[in-house]
């Protein structure tokens, strides 16, 4: 008589496949400025066969080595995604893996119409329950274009506390004109990450 076997018992976990993708196409992948479109549109691809929402980043070649960041784009649902896939890469001596996105210098941004420098913003922070609220102050605020410098905004305070924090810890974000008084004090953008850690750990 013969055995029929349970296919389920044999398939890799969709991260073990991926990672198993990865270290195959690693040469393709740290080059991934010869060729980046279609690169990317095969990551991305086998990314989401581990999940719809996960997405990367790449950090420069350092010494021999690159950054590659798993994130989960800000969307707190794909957090454990991002975890388990972390959890099983593999070790490999080109690459540093990270899991969401870290904080980063805040650098210029320019999108739909709107630019901002992280010099035209002021912050106040401050206890919101058991998170913590942030309030930013924009230079040349324009009512007319308010979804596009919060969504500039957003992305600017994903860089200066890092897409775990901003998902985890924030409360409330408001944006209002740089010239609006505040009860609370203004602090330089510069300072948020320092900021911030203070009134986090309270």
């Amino acid at each position: 008589m013969g055995f029929s076997f349970c296919s389920s018992w044999t398939k890799k976990a969709p991260e073990l496949e991926f990672w198993s993708w990865f270290e195959k196409n690693q040469n393709m992948l740290f080059h991934f400025e010869k060729d980046q479109d279609r690169i990317f549109d095969k990551l991305s691809l086998a990314m989401s066969k581990v999940h719809a929402d996960l997405t990367f980043e790449f950090g420069p070649i350092d010494n021999g080595a690159r950054e590659f960041v798993i994130s989960a784009d800000g969307l707190k649902d794909a957090f454990p995604a991002v975890e388990k896939l972390f959890l099983s890469a593999p070790e490999l001596p080109q690459w540093k893996f990270i899991k969401f996105r870290p904080r980063r210098d805040v650098m210029t941004i320019q999108m739909g119409g709107v630019k901002l420098d992280p010099s035209e913003l002021a912050v106040t922070v401050e206890p919101d329950g058991e998170k913590t609220g942030l309030t930013v102050f924009v230079k040349r605020y324009d009512e007319s274009k308010k979804s596009q410098l919060l969504h500039v905004v957003y992305l600017m305070l994903d860089q200066a506390i890092g897409e775990y924090d901003m998902e985890t810890k924030v409360g409330f974000i408001e944006m209002r004109p740089y010239e609006e008084q505040s009860q609370c004090k203004k602090h330089d953008f510069a300072d948020l990450p320092e900021l911030f850690d203070k009134v986090s750990k309270g």
